[in-house]
């Protein structure tokens, strides 16, 4: 293939005793005019290519069918209110319901607020919100075009009006209430970051304020600052209206600080240190008295609940077991668990000393929504499989029995997901678990197209939950297969830490030892197998098929992590140091250089058909990481095989993408992998 030009500047660097070439480097800013020139010809060569695909009318029509159906979120009830999202299946964005009980709510309740309104090509999203303690002000957080920047609203929930304050320059935060509503607090950060692109020297460091409602945010108060830059604050107030509580971390590390903050007539006190070293995972739930009820990973890989006293001594309420500990939430009778048994969720309810467990009988699904609170008798749960969105369940804290909602939807829809067979199976070598996952009237008794998707990060859990594109997929007839490989959360911190830092090339051998356990076992052949995977997922793509470009057919790199030499020096990319390791530092720099997918690219090798995928201003992965590969992988192929890149204008690394655009995107991946995999749709 003739490719769109991509030029080529002598931008050379010494690092750590290694002359490092860059020439795409002017592919850093997404601002400017060669850069934009080169997105609209790499987007116009993209669209001319898939143009010729037979398979990609199925696919476009299949992936609008699933867009189209109407769906609902997980209710949740907040100071007396009950909300829930719902989309009837021609919206863009989830609008907001709210009823005064739950009855109401099923019902239908009426439209709070509808982020469609927003703007008019749909990209502006609702990114978070909370209600005052008195049920007044609903405080909403909205993402412009996919960014991560947030500016919060407020509503009066009784008259669905706006009140007329606003609070910008806000990241990674929701509004969190005193208790008596005069305010909030949340995450403030007063000095752009770079987030469109330009090199900085990482994020700055959030200031926690707060927020007095009805004074201009210039009199807001700051609350704790930290001078790293690399420092993160999440808040809390307890149950009991006595304390805020700061949970601080460094980048993504789980490791954390718990401080309290004395909540008085005059303010907030002075913190005390309930843990004041980074060392263990420490997640808040609820108070017990004058202690404290914690989540921690302390002496238990797999997690634990713990009783703690405010100097930070430890008793168990809930010792580790075999299964993993991912979530606990507080209840009005005590908590509810969320664990994983093999990657398969299990939810538990206890009283609060930790006595009388309760399993609760919901199965065949992951959960995806889990809204509970220790003034609310019910816990709301969401459940998702691979082929239904969310399935919401109401469940008693004191029993743990469960009732299901499925009058939360409304509207019908065209598409009926096929039945699936879902089969776990281990590869024996490394004894890595996965997925096998097909229509249920097909089998194995010849190799098929196959479809793996993987991650292997961040201590995040990959289950068998619902995207989009999974059941266009298996309807089409190929085979999914979902991967739990090293690095994630599925089997607690000490399989997380086997896939990061120095371990990481683990989490590429284990899902390269997955795609040859499903070639020797006959499920599928490289002429056959597609990978794909997302941010710290695009980066596996990347590292996979640029060390055995031979065992891929189609590689779907997503909005990944690709330029392992310079990620940090942009945006919030310094937060991943905790998994990738450090550029600056000279050991953890070598271990970078070996796997840098950017910097694997090697001239005259065959790679795999490959369309990255990302956003034009995604702030969090910038999208300079797929373009700088695109280009280098365009000059490097000396195979058949297209190398494409599919770029969505005004949007970011994905979240708040309106229904759309999701449903574009999917089709385009999915009828590139089918082309060169050779599945063929039901109707073609």
């Amino acid at each position: 293939m003739t490719y769109p030009e991509s030029r080529r500047d002598d931008v050379v660097e010494t690092l750590h005793g290694h002359q490092i070439a860059d020439p795409y480097r002017w592919l850093e800013d997404p601002d400017s005019a060669d850069t934009q020139d080169w997105v609209d010809r790499q987007n116009a060569f993209t669209e001319a290519e898939l143009s010729g695909y037979p398979e990609r009318a199925w696919f476009q029509q299949t992936m609008s069918a699933i867009l189209a159906r109407p769906r609902a979120g997980v209710p949740a009830r907040k100071a007396g209110w009950y909300f829930v999202g719902r989309n009837d299946g021609t919206q863009a964005q989830d609008v907001i319901y709210v009823a005064e009980s739950l009855e109401a709510l099923l019902a239908g309740g009426r439209v709070l607020i509808d982020p469609n309104q927003l703007s008019e090509a749909g990209t502006d999203s609702l990114g978070s919100y909370t209600v005052s303690p008195d049920g007044k002000y609903f405080a909403y957080g909205i993402n412009e075009s996919g960014s991560d920047w947030t500016t919060f609203r407020l509503l009066d929930i009784a008259s669905g009006q706006p009140v007329d304050d606003v609070v910008t320059q806000s990241k990674f935060s929701e509004a969190v209430w005193l208790p008596d509503s005069s305010g909030y607090l949340y995450l403030h950060y007063p000095v752009s970051d770079g987030s469109e692109g330009t090199e900085t020297s990482g994020l700055s460091s959030g200031r926690l304020t707060l927020h007095k409602i009805g004074t201009p945010q210039s009199e807001d108060q700051l609350v704790l600052h930290f001078e790293d830059n690399n420092t993160f604050i999440t808040t809390d107030v307890t149950d009991d209206d006595r304390y805020v509580v700061a949970s601080i971390t460094r980048g993504t590390d789980p490791a954390t600080k718990l401080w309290l903050l004395p909540i008085t007539s005059d303010g907030l006190g002075e913190p005390v240190k309930v843990v004041d070293e980074f060392e263990d995972e420490i997640v808040f739930v609820r108070m017990s008295g004058d202690q404290l009820v914690l989540q921690t990973d302390r002496d238990a890989s797999r997690g634990r609940v713990v009783l703690s006293t405010l100097d930070g001594v430890f008793t168990d309420l809930v010792p580790e077991g075999s299964a993993t500990l991912q979530s606990v939430r507080p209840t009005e009778h005590g908590f509810v668990t969320l664990s994983l048994v093999d990657a398969q969720s299990v939810l538990t309810v206890y009283a609060l000393d930790g006595s009388g467990a309760q399993p609760v009988d919901i199965s065949d699904g992951a959960v995806v929504g889990l809204n509970a609170s220790a003034k609310n008798a019910d816990v709301f749960v969401g459940l998702s499989t691979v082929t239904e969105p969310t399935l919401s369940y109401v469940v008693s804290s004191s029993t743990g029995t469960a009732r299901a909602l499925p009058s939360l939807v409304r509207g019908s829809s065209d598409f009926t997901p096929p039945a699936v067979a879902v089969e776990r199976r281990v590869e024996p070598g490394r004894e890595v678990p996965y997925f096998v996952i097909t229509r249920s009237d097909l089998d194995f008794s010849e190799p098929r197209p196959t479809l793996m998707w993987g991650y292997g990060g961040f201590r995040i859990p990959i289950q068998t939950d619902y995207r989009p594109g999974w059941p266009a997929w298996l309807a089409a007839g190929g085979v999914l297969v979902i991967t739990n490989l090293r690095g994630g959360g599925e089997y607690g911190s000490e399989w997380h830490d086997a896939g990061r830092l120095k371990n990481k090339q683990n989490v590429f051998d284990d899902f390269i030892a997955i795609a040859e356990h499903l070639v020797s076992t006959g499920v599928t052949t490289p002429d056959q197998l597609a990978a794909h995977g997302r941010s710290n997922g695009g980066l596996l793509i990347g590292a996979v098929m640029t060390q055995r470009p031979d065992l891929f057919k189609v590689a779907l790199p997503g909005v990944g992590v690709l330029d392992m030499l310079r990620f940090h020096k942009f945006t919030v990319g310094a937060a991943w140091v905790s998994d990738f390791g450090s550029p600056d530092d000279p050991d953890q720099f070598e271990d970078l250089l070996a796997y840098s997918p950017l910097h694997r690219v090697s001239e005259g090798t065959a790679y795999p058909a490959t369309l990255v995928v990302t956003g034009d201003h995604d702030d969090r992965v910038v999208p300079l990481h797929s373009h700088k590969y695109i280009a280098a992988l365009q000059h490097a192929q000396s195979g058949p095989a297209p190398i494409l890149t599919r770029v969505e204008v005004n949007t970011g690394h994905g979240f708040g993408k309106p229904a759309a655009m999701i449903a574009a995107e999917w089709a385009d991946l999915l009828a590139f992998a089918a082309h060169h995999v050779g599945l063929v749709p039901p109707e073609q």
